[in-house]
């Protein structure tokens, strides 16, 4: 019996750096090629969708993100499997199909209680697929640490044995965080890259050739530019200057956090305008995101939600960021004037180039999984799909 065959018209899609005027047609969960369907003895879609001239754009993919609605994933150590469904399931409504659940520093007992139980699993009505775990410290600089505890933060003194004797099972992890000046650390990148673990350099007070030579090892991301990490400086750029190195090869990728608080509109503009192609739009959500404003008891902390800020409950102290991936789109079109196409495939293509999935994901290329948003020309998430299932729409 052959699959449903969808046809959604009266839409604009993004594909190949432009959004075109075109149907979408969907098969098996996969985007296919319209040409092959008109030389079949059936040519017609079972199923045609109207999508009443809404902008059709590749799932949003989030490789940064340690939380959201009440769920902490480095300390609800004995829930993680229910917080991440959770969090899986409300990432739908922000247009989110894929992500990296983020676990920060932490004492080896914990990475042994969860990162072999968050597991890689395709999405659906359930939830956005989980990608694998992006592993935040514990080998970063104590000088740039942020919000990551001390005590727990480690030497790579073995290389990749300490850092393999540290999270115990490495099998779900896709992304480790590390400060490229450590001890050992290239030798570390290159035994994480035979295993197709990227290696992403952050939390850090390495100079340019720390990091030039961490990219020659086989590093491809930067954790959160600009935060937790040496200031631009023109003697010597640091970590930042690597958008411009020309010592190092291939694209260099960097999450960035576009929530109008973690970085300055004008750091955006500097990033986007001097390495385009390695933008990728990271939310860094932690747990009160998707929270209604008010007070919430969350874990240990009591945090405050106003003017879609987290703050430290009574204080005007930031506890880290809450935007969600879709606002962070429309803030960062904003903040640098790319305009849509660029704006969505700074979460969507760039993403899973950083990955190695762009065959998969964050494109609409024929082939590829049928993970999609509808969108508004104000980029408003009107409803997602996830191989070709619609598992949000807004009311």
């Amino acid at each position: 019996m052959t699959a449903k065959l969808f046809q959604f018209f009266n839409c604009r899609i993004l594909r190949n750096s432009a959004i075109i005027k075109e149907d979408l047609w969907v098969r098996n969960g996969k985007i296919i090629n319209p040409e092959k369907i008109f030389f079949d003895e059936r040519n017609q879609a079972d199923e045609k969708i109207d999508c009443r001239n809404a902008i059709i754009s590749p799932g949003f993919i989030d490789l940064q993100i340690n939380g959201g609605y009440g769920v902490d994933f480095s300390y609800d150590v004995d829930t993680v499997e229910q917080g991440i469904n959770r969090v899986a399931k409300g990432l739908l409504k922000d247009g989110v199909t894929s992500f990296c659940p983020t676990v920060v520093t932490n004492p080896k007992e914990v990475y042994a209680k969860v990162l072999p139980r968050i597991k890689r699993n395709a999405g659906g009505s359930h939830g956005a697929t989980v990608l694998g775990v992006h592993v935040e410290g514990p080998f970063i600089n104590v000088d740039k640490k942020g919000a990551h505890p001390q005590e727990c933060i480690l030497e790579l003194t073995e290389g990749f044995k300490t850092l393999e004797e540290t999270y115990g099972c490495l099998d779900n992890v896709s992304i480790v965080t590390l400060a490229p000046e450590k001890e050992n650390a290239n030798e570390t990148i290159r035994e994480l890259t035979k295993r197709n673990i990227i290696t992403s350099l952050g939390h850090s007070m390495g100079d340019l050739s720390h990091g030039e030579k961490a990219v020659k090892s086989g590093a491809r991301f930067i954790t959160h530019l600009f935060n937790a990490m040496l200031p631009f400086h023109h003697r010597d750029p640091g970590l930042v200057g690597l958008l411009a190195s020309d010592a190092i090869p291939g694209i260099i990728y960097y999450g960035i956090i576009a929530d109008g608080v973690h970085t300055h509109p004008a750091a955006l503009r500097i990033a986007y305008r001097t390495h385009p192609k390695g933008v990728v739009l990271v939310t860094d959500a932690i747990s009160p995101m998707g929270l209604e404003e008010g007070v919430h008891r969350i874990g240990k902390m009591t945090v405050e939600i106003r003017n879609h800020q987290a703050y430290v409950a009574g204080t005007n102290t930031l506890c880290g960021s809450i935007t969600p991936m879709d606002a962070c789109v429309r803030f960062f079109k904003r903040a640098t004037n790319c305009g849509n196409v660029f704006a969505l495939e700074a979460a969507t293509l760039h993403p899973a180039q950083c990955m190695g999935i762009e065959n998969q994901k964050g494109t609409l290329n024929f082939g590829a999984d049928a993970d999609f948003v509808l969108l508004d020309d104000d980029l408003n998430v009107l409803a997602t799909y996830i191989a070709g299932e619609r598992v949000y729409q807004k009311h």
